[in-house]
């Protein structure tokens, strides 16, 4: 849906111009609410424990569930990119798809390379370090208020990706120097979203910056809250499985999705297109 100016007494030219200018773009992501965060940390959760399930149980192996849900979220973000906006019903599963192959790239990196977690911790906070600096300097703008071309929704999307597996590699890294549990491990991190939080709203952190802290943090919040339903009850989990864990998920994501694409509660208005925005 767009909105043109008036063609009236105005030549060809300038018209064209003109309605480039001022036709409102479709922002492809949805606002930033608290179904925004509950489905985010859930599709975190799923991306964990589906993981899990299919490398395990269905007997795919590492490398095989790699290859699988790496075509599927080619197929997803194909569509994802061919909308002229945002449409909860492809947006998440694309989140759901994109967590699960950013815990399979920590993974690999880990159990069939050998790669240390504080190595590739660092290795993936620099790489989405460069994704945002060369964002920016291509684009002036990280705000989720623009990402309404198909090259910023490239950044964004890819910048997704490193954030998943950073957060990853961060949690394994911390359960493995501090070995918490997976209990004590989501409320530390659940800890750390809520002080990013204040750190915004009272002391005024950068909007941008507080969103991305709490996005790659929310994935090690959500695998742990998946490792401690999912895992045996001698492991300090609460031995649901990962089967009915991934599916209980499932089933609030779809739950709230479907609400969402009823609703329209976060649909973004579209703004103005002047150019680059800072």
């Amino acid at each position: 849906m767009t909105y043109e100016t008036s063609e009236s007494r105005v030549p060809p030219e300038a018209g064209q111009t003109r309605r480039s200018r001022h036709r409102p773009r479709w922002i492809k992501v949805p606002e930033v609410t608290v179904y925004f965060w509950i489905i985010k940390v859930l599709c975190t959760t799923v991306g964990e424990t589906a993981a899990d399930l299919l490398n395990e149980k269905a007997g795919l192996g590492l490398t095989g569930v790699s290859v699988l849900m790496s075509a599927l979220l080619a197929v997803v973000l194909v569509v994802q990119f061919r909308l002229s906006a945002y449409r909860p019903g492809v947006y998440w599963p694309a989140v759901a798809l994109i967590s699960v192959v950013g815990t399979l790239i920590s993974d690999n990196l880990t159990d069939n390379v050998g790669v240390p977690s504080a190595t590739s911790t660092t290795v993936f906070a620099i790489v989405l370090a460069i994704v945002f600096v060369v964002w920016y300097r291509r684009e002036r703008t990280l705000s989720l208020h623009h990402i309404d071309t198909t090259s910023r929704e490239s950044f964004y999307w890819l910048a997704v990706l490193f954030a998943f597996a950073l957060g990853t590699a961060a949690g394994d890294l911390v359960s493995e120097r501090i070995g918490l549990g997976y209990w004590l491990s989501a409320v530390l991190f659940a800890a750390a979203i809520a002080a990013v939080a204040i750190a915004h709203f009272a002391l005024d952190l950068d909007a941008v910056w507080s969103f991305w802290i709490a996005y790659i943090l929310t994935r090690p919040l959500g695998a742990s809250i998946g490792d401690y339903l999912s895992q045996p009850t001698g492991d300090g989990g609460l031995g649901l499985g990962t089967v009915v864990t991934s599916f209980l998920f499932l089933a609030v994501i779809l739950g709230l999705v479907s609400h969402l694409s009823v609703t329209r509660r976060d649909v973004a208005e579209p703004e103005q297109a002047t150019g680059h925005a800072v």
